[in-house]
Order: structure tokens, then sequence, then C-alpha cells
């Protein structure tokens, strides 16, 4: 979180006050005082899971489907001396309408001389709120947008401009491999109407609409590299060296995440290197241009006029694009998919529908059912039985691999070994991924990093390259990093 007061950019006149409840008064009484509101801010102390103006202007209009309900959210966690988050303060919102005014309340642990069972369940419940729209924005954003559905377009405009001999058709072919044939399946079963994501997640027939949403508000091509996602999200800060510096240091999918970044940016550095000897090489190289032009003025129509597009004009802005499409189609997609059962297979600790308002929003009625019987209104607040079993079925599915899957640094195309320099780089690379899978097993094993290694934690996995055979892991999660979007 970068700055104080906390404020919407929506419009007063339709969503009502654009303030939040969130205090410096709030933050401070949460963290007993160690420091003010601002210090943690300017100490970096302070991040924000943010779906406040992303779902606000759906919330009404979600509210009149049945079975299920959703709000504006904001989640304030504070960075410990450990290195974990510990959540503080959570602000749900509902917009004002024609016939009610705007409702917003803010939750907090309950503890100290505060401390009450009351307090504890609405905590619970705010938690549960906020849970389900993040696992929301996780499918309809962070997985279906940019992984499957953001690169159709680097795979339809490289068949059309790219002839199959072309080097770079030849690089990236392995990171399209499977992906045209697991979206039509996606499209048939998963995001069409009344498809599983709309009968099990909280914003159903609109699913698809906030993910449109997210894509013309947040989507950029250059801030999908690694490195720049991080920066874009407050979690790094390039130093004056030029080297990252995450603002958590144990923070698993930047730090495994990077290793990888670094891995597939040299080997596409290599690759580009030995087939464009100077930038002059890939400004007349017809093709390539072709495809980036039909990538940018086509596939993404509505931002072709946009700045931040790169231009393929030399050796790093080629690297730089090309590294950028392999990492979404293979270390971003496993980040994103492979989890999902694990995580969420155990529905409470993943809930994907809230189906009940808040008690204090519902009023007397609510409040005094909560009263009577808490743990009836949190699990009349998760997902039905059906629900559950359905999204349990499909998220073992979806954290599934491909049969014939490749790895990243494990499959190399015929005619990469015939080619030495190209079989040198390529051996190159998958000696870094070997490595890379050295030091990620060694970090799981770490006491001092907390958010992977401890009682009740989860050894974070998920970019581990395959160091073998992929079928011996003990996890899904663990089978390495697959090269495509195959699933």
């Amino acid at each position: 979180m970068q700055e104080l007061p906390l404020v919407s950019k929506l419009d007063e006149k339709i969503y009502g006050p654009a303030d939040s409840l969130i205090t410096k008064e709030v933050i401070e009484e949460q963290i007993n005082g160690v420091m003010t509101a601002e210090e943690a801010v300017a100490k970096k102390k302070l991040f924000m899971l943010d779906y406040h103006d992303l779902y606000l202007p759906f919330v009404n209009k979600v509210r009149q489907l049945e079975g299920t309900t959703l709000y504006g959210s904001r989640a304030l966690f504070f960075l410990a001396g450990d290195g974990t988050l510990r959540p503080i303060a959570i602000e749900l919102t509902r917009p004002k309408s024609a016939s009610k005014p705007q409702w917003r309340e803010v939750f907090t642990p309950a503890s100290g001389h505060k401390a009450s069972i009351t307090g504890s369940w609405q905590w619970q419940l705010a938690k549960a709120h906020v849970v389900c729209l993040d696992t929301g924005y996780h499918q309809l954003v962070s997985h279906w947008l940019r992984t499957h559905c953001c690169v159709e377009p680097y795979i339809i405009a490289a068949n059309r401009q790219l002839s199959q001999m072309h080097p770079i058709y030849r690089l990236l072919a392995p990171s399209f491999r499977f992906t045209m044939e697991i979206n039509a399946q996606a499209r048939k079963l998963l995001i069409n109407a009344d498809g599983i994501i709309e009968s099990t997640f909280s914003p159903g027939k609109y699913s698809m609409e906030i993910s449109s949403a997210a894509y013309a508000e947040q989507w950029q091509f250059d801030k999908e590299a690694l490195p720049e996602d991080l920066i874009r999200r407050g979690m790094a800060v390039r130093g004056e060296d030029g080297k990252l510096e995450l603002a958590i240091e144990d923070y698993p999918y930047a730090n495994d995440g990077l290793l990888v970044w670094d891995a597939i940016k040299q080997w596409a550095s290599d690759y580009v290197a030995h087939y464009y000897a100077c930038a002059a090489d890939i400004v007349d190289d017809v093709e390539l241009q072709a495809w980036w032009k039909e990538v940018r003025t086509k596939g993404h129509a509505d931002k072709k006029d946009e700045p931040w597009w790169p231009h393929l004009d030399c050796h790093e802005s080629l690297v730089q694009t090309l590294s950028t499409i392999m990492w979404v189609a293979s270390a971003h997609h496993a980040a994103v998919n492979f989890s999902q059962y694990p995580y969420g297979g155990y529905v409470p600790n993943r809930p994907s529908i809230a189906r009940i308002n808040m008690p204090s929003e519902i009023g007397p009625d609510g409040m005094r059912a909560y009263m009577e019987a808490p743990d009836k209104v949190l699990l009349d607040t998760f997902p039905s039985q059906y629900q559950s079993a359905l999204v349990m079925a499909i998220l073992d599915v979806l954290s599934s691999h491909s049969s014939g899957e490749e790895y990243l640094g494990t499959y190399q195309e015929p005619a990469w070994q015939q080619n030495g320099k190209i079989n040198n780089a390529f051996e190159d690379f998958r000696e870094r991924m070997l490595r890379i899978a050295v030091q990620v097993n060694k970090w799981n094993r770490d006491p001092e990093r907390k958010n992977r290694c401890g009682p009740g934690m989860v050894p974070y996995v998920q970019l581990r390259p395959s160091d073998g055979d992929p079928m011996a892991a003990k996890t899904v999660m663990g089978m390495g990093v697959p090269t495509s979007i195959s699933i």
C-alpha cells in the first residue's frame, strides 16, 4: 500500500462516498501502536488486497441474481517481524442504489480487551466474503484472462504470419502447445452461459463481464513480465543498480519466479542473438513484424494505440517480448493453475461463492439469526453442497497435468539439437533449471522462510522445475513447470 487515506476512484454520485472507513486510527489500534500508520506505509509494512473499485460497479447487478451476493472489498495486512502477513482489517461495501444508501463496515480481528465470541464470528464471516472475491478474481483474471485468454492472439497471429520454419515460430511453438484446444473446451464447459463458473462463483452470469472489465482497466502487455508485474503491484522496486528489491523478502512466488524468469530470458537472449546479428535484421524481418502488428492491431484491437506496446526494433525489445510470452504461458500459468485443488479442494478454505449478506447489513433479523446460530450463518454463506462438490471436481481436473506434458528445460525441438550453438544454449537453459530446482528444495527446508516451511505450511513447489521423472513427484504441484497452457 502506497498512501493514506484510502480513496476510491469511482464516481461518488453513482456509488456513494469514496473515502474508506479503514482509517489510520483503525490501523494503529490493530498494530498495537508499534508505529504510526504513516510510518507503516513508509516502511512498506502495509499491504492491501483491493477489490473495491473492480467489483463495486457489479454489486447491485449481481445481487439481483438468486443465491449469490457480492461486495466491493478492501483487506489490509501488516508485515510482521517474522516476514509473514497478518490480516488486520476488512472493509465490505455495498454501493448506493435507487432504493438504498451506501452500506459499508470495517471488521477487525477480535483481540485484546475487545475480544468476544461475537466479534470472532463476524471476523470469520468477513474473511469468507473476501476469500470468495479473491477466488473469483483468481479464476477470472489471474488465471483465465491473463494466461488462457491473452495468449490466444500470440498463437493465432503466429500461425497466420510466421512460417513454421521461422526461428521465432520454432522458439514459441512449445509455449503454444494445446492452448487453443483447451480454451475451446473451457468455452464449452467452464465459462459458457450457465456453465460451471456462472453456477458456482459469486459473480454468476456477470463473470465474463468482470473479466472484461479487468482487461480494460488493468491489462498491459509490458506489465505481464514478472519483474514489471511485481513493481506494478507494489511488491518490488528497482534499485539504483537495476536489481529488484522485494517488499517481502520471503515471497515464494517472486523468489522462485524471478529465477525462472531470468533463465527464460537468458535462453531467449541466446536464441535471438544467434539468428539476428544486429537490430536491422529484426526491423527488416517482414514475417516477425507482421506477426507483432497483428497481435497488437487485431488480437488486442481495443488497445492497439496504447503507448506501452514494445517496438520490435532491437535485441532487448525482442527478447523481452518473447520472454514475457513464454513466462505467461509456462510459469505464470503453472503458479495460478496447479495449486487450485490443493488449496481450494477443501471448500471452506477457498469458497467460490457467498450466498448471503453479512448479518449486520441485513439488519435486526440478520443479527438475530446470527446471534442464535453463527455457525449456521457461516455454512449458509458458503457454497451449497452441490456447488462444493462441483467445484471440487473441476478443480481436481484443472490441477492435473495433461498426458504427454512437456516441461520447461526438458524438451528440445529437433531443429535445436541439429544447431550446435542453439543446442548449447538450450543445454545451458536445462542446467539452469536443474539448479533452480535444487535451490527451491533448499528454500522449502529453511525454517527461517516461514511462508513456505514450518508446521501447517505447504512447501511452495509450483515453480520448481522438473528435476527428473515428473510422475515420480510426490504431488501434482511438484511435477514441474509445463511449457504451455495445456489444461
